[in-house]
């Protein structure tokens, strides 16, 4: 059972996996010893979140993708570790229905583009009728989730208490950002039970990003806040 108090090392590791050991490193390039799970998700550290990935089985987070609304990882043999840092191709549709389970506390609601057609004399062509969603979390982990995401402290030591990342009068923000290991994209996805707002950040072409924009705090958060 993990916890957000669990105690994971970030220490330097090495996984060993056909073809090649795989050994990820963090995004500021530094190790930072025992961290809580509150910590170390809300600071985006790389290797815990390897680390839980390699205890549960790449498979088992795929089939709970699935379930969260993420199709896009169709065969499982073409991932490894390091899908649990960007390693495979995702749609934004798709990650607004997974993080919006969060939000409605561990219920999948998909998205629905057309709420309602009229027409030219306001006539009600069709209609979307609002119906209950799927449970695939329990209402306790996406608490834990949200009040991780939620919990600016628990990110300042690898993001400071940036402002990108807080709405003012609103402290109950859930947010999460991140950047692909090649520096090709940059996401930040917040939240709350009532409005979800994701943001990428990229080149049309897929090339690398300049350095000063290859981070989701300077890349995406200023334009989702």
């Amino acid at each position: 059972l993990i916890t957000p108090a669990t105690v994971i090392m970030d220490v330097p590791t090495t996984f060993s996996i056909p073809p090649k050991p795989y050994k990820p490193v963090n995004y500021d390039g530094r190790f930072h010893g025992p961290v809580q799970v509150r910590f170390a998700l809300g600071n985006s550290y790389n290797i815990p979140a390897v680390k839980v990935l390699a205890l549960n089985g790449v498979g088992e987070m795929i089939k709970k993708a699935r379930e969260m609304g993420i199709g896009t990882f169709e065969d499982e043999s073409r991932y490894g570790l390091s899908l649990t840092l960007g390693g495979g191709e995702v749609k934004m549709t798709e990650m607004a229905v997974a993080f919006g389970v969060f939000a409605n506390e561990g219920v999948r609601i998909d998205l629905v583009p057309i709420l309602k057609v009229e027409d030219a004399q306001g006539k009600i062509l069709e209609e979307f009728v609002e119906k209950s969603g799927k449970r695939v979390l329990s209402s306790e982990t996406s608490f834990l989730i949200s009040s991780i995401l939620s919990d600016n402290s628990a990110r300042s030591a690898s993001l400071g208490a940036n402002r990108s990342l807080v709405i003012r009068g609103k402290p109950a923000v859930a947010v999460k950002t991140g950047t692909t290991d090649d520096k090709r994209d940059n996401w930040t996805i917040g939240y709350t039970p009532t409005y979800l707002v994701e943001t990428w950040v990229g080149n049309n072409d897929n090339k690398p990003m300049h350095p000063s924009l290859a981070s989701g705090i300077t890349g995406a958060a200023p334009i989702w806040n």
